[in-house]
């Protein structure tokens, strides 16, 4: 699904030039769950905007579903955005005094889907993202913490993307919220064939992942492809495979 070959950013401001990522290579498969991980400044936020088409690499090329999106314009990455890729975001990002529901149809609304569809489509994702239905109908300001981020994962959900990006999605959780939220990651990729790809600087979250990949100062200095899955209880595995 993913490939990068040799892809490097450079920022330049005036004559200083900051090379943010360093002639990095990747490949990931349909239906992997990869975390990235690294500390702050390890240009990990930088790759992700790369393989968000949030950003083009100054060199090298990337390649999502077989085509190269490297020199795409704005208004192709913006196409490749709505319609192949889900985001999930640490802030989570929601309208504060609008119902979930609505929260999670607006990307449908912005496509032109027809009302009686796109609240049904709401209400899917809401359920695959492990929501209770009680609180479709409540603002989102009147939400828990991991409440909002599973209708944040919702919305991510709801154009049924290929790709599913997180970034930092658990920072702003404790640790047991953030144990929830990571179940549902798992849910989706296991149960789902969800390709999702982790930002994280925290070792615990990234071992929800089954695949880790190390990067440090814009460069990949592991790729842990056999790494042995974490997953929230003893019972887990069983339930999410059935």
């Amino acid at each position: 699904m993913i490939q990068l070959q040799n892809v490097s950013k450079i920022y330049k401001n005036g004559t200083v030039e900051t090379k943010a990522l360093n002639n990095i290579s990747l490949s990931i498969k349909e239906g992997e769950f990869v975390a990235i991980m690294g500390p702050s400044g390890s240009g990990k936020s930088t790759l992700m905007h790369i393989l968000g088409c949030l950003d083009t690499p100054t060199e090298g090329k990337y390649f999502l579903d077989n085509q190269d999106v490297s020199r795409l314009s704005s208004d192709e990455l913006a196409d490749i955005r709505k319609n192949k890729i889900g985001f999930v975001f640490q802030s989570f990002n929601l309208l504060p005094r609008t119902t979930v529901l609505r929260n999670v149809m607006l990307p449908l609304i912005y496509a032109g889907v027809p009302r009686e569809e796109r609240e049904e489509r709401a209400r899917r994702a809401l359920i695959d993202a492990g929501l209770e239905e009680s609180c479709f109908n409540h603002l989102s300001n009147q939400l828990s913490g991991g409440q909002m981020q599973r209708v944040a994962i919702a919305r991510a959900l709801v154009n049924n993307p290929s790709l599913i990006l997180a970034d930092e999605p658990t920072g702003n959780l404790d640790t047991k919220t953030s144990e929830r939220v990571l179940e549902t990651f798992q849910k989706l990729n296991i149960k789902q064939r969800k390709t999702i790809v982790l930002v994280t600087h925290e070792r615990y979250i990234a071992e929800y992942a089954n695949r880790i990949v190390h990067i440090i100062d814009g460069s990949i200095v592991e790729d842990n492809q056999n790494h042995q899955q974490r997953f929230i209880n003893n019972s887990q595995k069983e339930s999410l495979t059935l």
